[in-house]
């Protein structure tokens, strides 16, 4: 009993210790975020709320993340519909055509961001999609829509078949089958699906930088340039905002996904 229990006390404290490191990086960012210091990275004595005032009286802060919520709902709403449908649809292949299709869908999460940038740069220069909010949403959606599908195909694969079936048998339609039978089943993977490609929209900054520009800028794509130009702790406070959006979905899809097991 006393190894046990010395087993996994070590094992508790080597778990603390890891999860101190991985989160350790992100907590920093809020004493910084109300730092008096102009710098970022120099604590000094005083606490302020100035950088946060900065994100609501500078314009462009404002613009960006107008941008930003234009373009994640859009992706939301896109990346939720063909998720879903890819979703649906992968559970009626067979066994080996359903892998090769699902690899394929979820190709995106294994390429490198930087490779479809450059790859969709190329593709709107000719289109004339390059610095659009059309273009910005579609490349999103590219990102988004793996997402969705993982969620959804997560939830059909819980919904027995006999349901669908006994509604064929009493006459419902297809769409009548999925509106009042398999869609408020696997709802909580679908809702999931959407709030996971919403920050995922929201947080995107590799691909947003190759199809932006000074008009379409996104709230990352902002904080990636000041950045480069000026390091101020107001990059700090819209850090700790997104971390809290971040959080809130992460809670919400876990609240949502939790009746499913």
């Amino acid at each position: 009993m006393s190894r046990i229990t010395v087993r996994h006390a070590v094992l508790g404290v080597f778990v603390a210790f890891v999860a101190l490191f991985l989160i350790l990086p992100t907590l920093i960012i809020i004493p910084i975020s109300f730092n008096d210091s102009s710098t970022l990275g120099v604590f000094r004595d005083g606490w302020t709320a100035q950088w946060y005032q900065n994100l609501v009286t500078d314009p462009s802060w404002g613009r960006a993340a107008l941008t930003s919520l234009q373009v994640a709902i859009g992706t939301t709403i896109l990346s939720t519909v063909l998720g879903t449908a890819a979703a649906m649809g992968i559970q009626r292949l067979p066994e080996r055509g359903r892998l090769i299709v699902l690899g394929i869908l979820l190709s995106p999460l294994i390429i490198p961001p930087v490779i479809i940038g450059i790859g969709l740069y190329v593709l709107y220069l000719r289109w004339y999609l390059d610095g659009t909010l059309p273009g910005l949403i579609a490349a999103h959606t590219i990102l988004s829509v793996p997402f969705v599908v993982v969620t959804v195909s997560a939830s059909l694969s819980q919904v027995d078949p006999v349901f669908e079936r006994a509604a064929a048998s009493l006459g419902a339609s297809p769409w009548v089958r999925f509106r009042r039978v398999l869609l408020p089943l696997m709802a909580p993977g679908v809702f999931g699906g959407a709030l996971f490609a919403f920050v995922s929209s929201w947080d995107e900054v590799v691909i947003s930088i190759f199809v932006t520009n000074a008009s379409t800028r996104t709230l990352p794509v902002l904080m990636w340039s000041q950045v480069r130009t000026q390091v101020t702790p107001t990059l700090a406070a819209i850090g700790v905002l997104l971390t809290v959006l971040s959080l809130i979905a992460l809670v919400t899809t876990r609240r949502l996904t939790k009746g499913q097991r």
